[in-house]
C-alpha cells in the first residue's frame, strides 16, 4: 500500500490584493514567461503610479513575501476600462487564477459603475480566449499581424469587450 504525505494533496489556498510599486520586480519576471517585449520592472512601477491604472495580485497564502502568483492590470477613464495585461506564472496556471483576476476587475469596475471592459488578446491564446469568453467577452475588431511571435511570424489582436450595464 502507497502512503503519501497529506501536504500532497492539500488544496493551494490565494488571495487577490491590490498591487503595489513593490510587485513591479516581480511582474517584469512573469510577464517575461510570456511575451517577446516584456515590460519592465521600471514601466510596471510607472504603470502603477497612473491615477487611472489600477491592478490586483493573486498570491499564495503563506507565500505573500514571495511576491504575486499573476497578476492584471487595468486603466478606468470617462467609464471605459481597459485590460493592460495579465498573466499567471507559468508553474501556477490551470488552477482559476486568471478568472480569480479577471473577477477582482469586474468587481472594482461594478463599484466604479463603469460601462465597458475592453481588451487585446492574441487569436491564438486558445486559453486566455475561452476564459474570456466565459466571462462574457464578445469579438469587436481585430488587429491584423499586431503581435510578434517566434520564428518571425504574426498573429492577429481580437479586440474583445464586455458590457458592464451603467449608462453615464
Amino acid at each position: 500500500m502507497l502512503r503519501f504525505a497529506p501536504a500532497m494533496f492539500r488544496p493551494r489556498d490565494f488571495i487577490i490584493e491590490p498591487l503595489t510599486p513593490d510587485d513591479a520586480a516581480t511582474m517584469a519576471e512573469i510577464h517575461r514567461e510570456d511575451f517577446l517585449r516584456p515590460w519592465s520592472e521600471v514601466e510596471f512601477q510607472s504603470l502603477l503610479s497612473q491615477d487611472t491604472v489600477f491592478g490586483f495580485a493573486v498570491r499564495e497564502v503563506g507565500r505573500q513575501k514571495r511576491g504575486p502568483a499573476g497578476f492584471v492590470l487595468a486603466r478606468l477613464a470617462a467609464g471605459e476600462a481597459e485590460i493592460l495585461t495579465i498573466t499567471v506564472a507559468r508553474a501556477r496556471r490551470r488552477l482559476g487564477l486568471g478568472w480569480k483576476l479577471m473577477d477582482a476587475v469586474l468587481r472594482e469596475l461594478h463599484a466604479q459603475r463603469a460601462e465597458a471592459l475592453f481588451l487585446e488578446v492574441d487569436e491564438a491564446n486558445v486559453p486566455a480566449l475561452a476564459l474570456y469568453r466565459r466571462l462574457g467577452f464578445r469579438e469587436v475588431g481585430r488587429r491584423p499581424a499586431y503581435y510578434d511571435r517566434a520564428g518571425g511570424r504574426k498573429s492577429a489582436a481580437l479586440v474583445m469587450r464586455r458590457d458592464l450595464g451603467y449608462r453615464a
